[in-house]
């Protein structure tokens, strides 16, 4: 679903476990490492949309997880020209996501990242909270940064949330 300013709707999963670290993918034969994310289908809410893109990326099923929260409203990020398709109609500029916090309930082990006929990612690893700041492409630091923030209190609630240092 393309809007008719070009931002294709989306979902992203921010996903953690009790010790407040997140799930880290990288994609498949790339050195490229971000959060699950994926698009919204006609007729699909975005938590429909985030349990599917759950299940198909890294497997998990909502038994496995609780959803703490989503962001309030639309994240959007432009791609780099270079990859802006202008031959496809209609023309693809960029994303608009909503953002969910989830915590894993479920044993790590139900992460399979090998479910899909086209998997996404080849490996994952928990990292720190802010680490994903120095990791992701620089198109999407900026909602990253934002998402990040917004969600922090969900799974930081009294406050004392990870000093964000240099990122």
């Amino acid at each position: 679903m393309i809007d008719s300013n070009g931002y294709r709707a989306n979902v992203g999963i921010i996903l953690t476990n009790p010790q407040g670290q997140l799930l880290w993918a990288r994609r498949i034969r790339q050195d490229a490492w971000q959060f699950p994310q994926g698009g919204i289908q006609d007729k699909e809410t975005p938590e429909q949309a985030m349990y599917r893109e759950l299940e198909e990326e890294i497997g998990l099923e909502p038994e496995h997880v609780d959803i703490l929260g989503s962001t309030r409203g639309w994240m959007r990020y432009r791609l780099p020209e270079r990859f802006i398709r202008h031959h496809q109609k209609p023309v693809c500029i960029g994303q608009k996501q909503v953002w969910f916090m989830l915590r894993l309930v479920g044993d790590e082990r139900f992460v399979r990242l090998d479910l899909s006929d086209k998997p996404e990612f080849d490996n994952w690893r928990w990292v720190d909270y802010w680490h994903p700041l120095s990791e992701v492409v620089p198109f999407k630091r900026t909602v990253y940064k934002k998402a990040l923030h917004e969600l922090a209190p969900l799974i930081f609630p009294d406050g004392k949330v990870p000093d964000m240092a240099t990122r």
